[in-house]
C-alpha cells in the first residue's frame, strides 16, 4: 500500500492526510524517530508539570508515551478529522487527561500564552514543501501562532516582531541570529557549558559555504546563568506568578531579586544582601539556635527583609533617577527643607526607601496597584512605612487623576517619579504602559508638580518610532526635557521640567550634582562610596 503523495505539495493538503489515515488505520506512523530515540532530549527540556501542545500529532505514539511516564497536561491537534477520531477512541479510557482536537495550527483557538511547550516532530517539514511565497506565508502564520500560544520571551516585541528581531540582529552586529530561551527550571553553570551543549546544533543551521571550524559567538541578554536559590514563590492576582530569588554576582556578593514569570528575563526589583548573610552563615546560625532552644520550642519565621543592604542601589536607572534631584538646585537645602515626592511603582521599594533614608526631610507617597507587591517589599526587601513614607494601593492613573481634580486643595510635589512596567510584552515599550504618557494624563501630572519641580520617568522603549512619539508628547507638556541613556541597557531616564529657563548647562549640572553628593557623603549618612551622582549626569542630553 503506497501512502506517499504524488508530489511534496500534497503534504500540505487536508485531503491527503484524511486519505492517509483512512488507509493507514490505527497503526502508528512515526516520522523521523520514536519515543525511545527522542526521550533523552525531551525529558531534559520538558518538565512533567508543564503544559504541552503537540501540533500535527497524527497517530504517533509520542504523546501517549510521554503521558505514561508522567507528562499529563498534553493537548494534541491535527487537521485530519479521521486521525483525531481514532486517537480519541484509543486514549479516552487509558489516558483521560490527554485531549485531541481537530484544529488548524495556523489558526489556533487557544488564548495567548496557554502553553509552556509546543512540540512539533515533523509538521513544519510537511508545510515547508518549497520556497514559494504562498508556502512561506503559511510557515510564517504557523510560527506566529506557536509564538502566540507560548509562555515566554517568544512573544516579546524584541523576539516576536520583525522590527524587534531586526533591531536585535543589528545591535549584535550580525545578519543571521539564532535565539535560544534558557528555561528557569534548568541549571546552567556558565556560558561555557551552554556553548558546549549548543555548538553542534548551531553549526547544523549554518549557511552553506561556512567553514566547519568557524567560531560562532554566543551572546546573553538574561541573567539565568550561575548560582540561584529561590527563597519564595507565589501568585498575584494582578501580576501573575512571581519568585523571590537570591543570586550570586560576579563579585561573589549575593543579590535578592523579584521576577515576574510572565516576563521572566526582566529583573523587576533587586537589592544587595549584607556581606555576612551567606548561606553557610545562615545555616550555622540556624543550627546554633536549635542547640540553644528548649526541645518543645517552635521554629520562628525568618525575617528575610532584615538582611538587605539599604544603602546600596543595584539598578543603574534608579541611580540616575536619584541623580535627577540635582535639577532642583540648591542641593544643600534638599537635606534641610521639606521635600515632597510621589513615586508610582513600588516593586521591592528600594527607590522610595533610598530617598527616605538619605533625605531626612523628605515626605514620600508611593503608589502601587498590586497589594501583593507591598507584602513582597516589606517581607523580602526590607521596606517599611513611616510617618514620612506612605504606600497607597491604587492604580497610578486613577490616583493622579484624583489628585489633579482636587482643585485648590490638591497637593503639589517637588519630584514625581514613574517606574511602572507594562504587562503587555508584545508592545515595543515595556515601561511605562502607554496610558502613562498620553497627553491628557501628562496634563494631570503637570498640575500636581511644583513650578520648579522635576518629573522623572523610566522609559524602556525598543520601538524607535514609538519612542519618538513619546518624547514629542512629553515635550509638548514639559518644554524642558533631558534624556539620560543607561549604558548597556534599553532604559532611558527622562527628566522633565516646566520652564525652559530652568535649563542647566552640563558643567553647571555636574557642579550641582557634586555639591549634593558632598553633602550626602558626610559621616554617618551611610552613603555608598561607589555611587557618584555626577557620573550619572555626564551623558545627559537636552531634547
Amino acid at each position: 500500500m503506497n501512502l506517499l503523495p504524488k508530489s511534496s505539495k500534497e503534504f500540505g493538503s487536508v485531503d491527503y492526510w484524511e486519505k492517509f489515515f483512512q488507509q493507514r488505520g490505527k497503526k502508528a506512523f512515526e516520522w523521523y524517530g520514536t519515543y525511545l530515540e527522542l526521550c533523552g532530549v525531551l525529558h531534559k527540556y520538558i518538565k512533567p508539570r508543564e503544559k504541552v501542545l503537540v501540533i500535527g500529532c497524527g497517530n504517533s505514539e509520542l504523546s501517549e508515551q510521554l503521558y505514561d511516564v508522567g507528562y499529563r497536561d498534553i493537548v494534541n491537534i491535527d487537521i485530519s478529522e479521521v486521525v483525531i477520531k481514532q486517537m480519541k477512541e484509543c486514549n479516552a479510557t487509558r489516558r483521560p487527561q490527554m485531549s485531541f482536537l481537530k484544529m488548524d495550527m495556523t489558526q489556533m483557538e487557544f488564548p495567548d500564552a496557554s502553553f509552556q511547550v509546543v512540540l512539533d516532530k515533523g509538521t513544519l517539514d510537511a508545510v515547508l514543501t518549497d520556497e514559494e511565497e504562498k508556502t512561506l506565508q503559511q510557515v510564517d502564520r504557523m510560527l506566529a501562532e506557536v509564538g502566540r500560544v507560548l509562555q515566554g520571551r517568544e512573544t516579546e516585541w524584541l523576539f516576536g516582531m520583525d522590527e524587534g528581531r531586526k533591531q536585535l540582529a543589528a545591535s549584535a552586529g550580525f545578519r543571521r541570529l539564532i535565539t535560544v530561551a534558557l528555561h528557569r527550571g534548568q541549571q546552567y553553570e556558565s556560558m561555557d557549558h551552554i556553548q558546549a551543549e549548543l555548538s553542534a546544533r548551531v553549526m547544523e543551521l549554518a549557511p552553506a559555504g561556512m567553514p566547519a571550524q568557524q567560531q560562532v559567538p554566543f551572546l546573553s541578554v538574561g541573567g539565568d546563568i550561575g548560582v540561584r536559590t529561590v527563597q519564595h514563590q507565589d501568585c498575584s492576582a494582578l501580576s501573575g506568578n512571581y519568585v523571590i530569588e537570591d543570586v550570586q554576582g560576579d563579585d561573589k556578593r549575593y543579590f535578592r531579586r523579584l521576577i515576574f514569570l510572565s516576563n521572566r528575563n526582566v529583573v523587576q526589583s533587586e537589592a544587595r544582601l549584607l556581606k555576612d548573610v551567606s548561606y553557610k552563615a545562615q545555616k550555622k546560625r540556624k543550627k546554633d539556635r536549635k542547640k540553644q532552644r528548649p526541645a518543645d520550642a517552635e521554629d520562628l519565621p525568618a525575617a528575610p527583609g532584615q538582611s538587605i543592604d539599604k544603602s546600596y542601589l543595584c539598578c543603574e536607572h534608579h541611580k540616575a533617577m536619584i541623580a535627577g534631584l540635582a535639577l532642583l538646585r540648591n542641593p544643600e537645602l534638599l537635606l534641610e527643607m521639606p521635600l515632597a515626592l510621589l513615586v508610582v511603582g513600588l516593586g521591592g521599594g528600594s527607590l522610595p526607601l533610598f530617598v527616605h533614608d538619605h533625605f531626612p526631610k523628605s515626605c514620600i507617597d508611593a503608589v502601587e496597584i498590586d497589594p501583593s507587591m507591598l507584602e513582597v517589599a516589606t517581607q523580602w526587601f526590607g521596606f517599611s512605612q513611616s510617618d514620612r513614607m506612605k504606600v497607597h494601593i491604587a492604580d497610578g492613573l486613577d490616583y493622579i487623576a484624583s489628585l489633579a481634580g482636587g482643585g485648590e486643595a490638591r497637593p503639589c510635589y517637588d519630584v514625581i517619579m514613574f517606574d511602572v512596567d507594562s504587562k503587555d510584552p508584545t508592545l515595543g515599550m515595556s515601561c511605562p504602559p502607554p496610558a502613562f504618557v498620553e497627553q491628557s494624563f501628562l496634563q494631570n501630572v503637570k498640575s500636581i508638580l511644583t513650578p520648579e519641580g522635576v518629573f522623572i520617568l523610566n522609559l524602556v522603549c525598543r520601538d524607535l518610532g514609538l519612542k519618538d512619539s513619546v518624547l514629542a508628547g512629553l515635550k509638548a507638556v514639559f518644554p524642558l526635557l533631558y534624556v539620560r541613556r543607561i549604558e548597556g541597557e534599553v532604559n532611558e531616564i527622562l527628566f522633565c521640567q516646566l520652564h525652559p529657563e530652568q535649563k542647566l548647562a552640563t558643567p553647571e549640572l555636574l557642579e550641582t550634582a557634586q555639591a549634593l553628593e558632598q553633602t550626602l557623603r558626610k559621616p554617618g549618612r551611610g552613603w555608598d562610596d561607589t555611587y557618584v551622582l555626577s557620573d550619572m549626569l555626564k551623558t545627559v542630553k537636552i531634547v
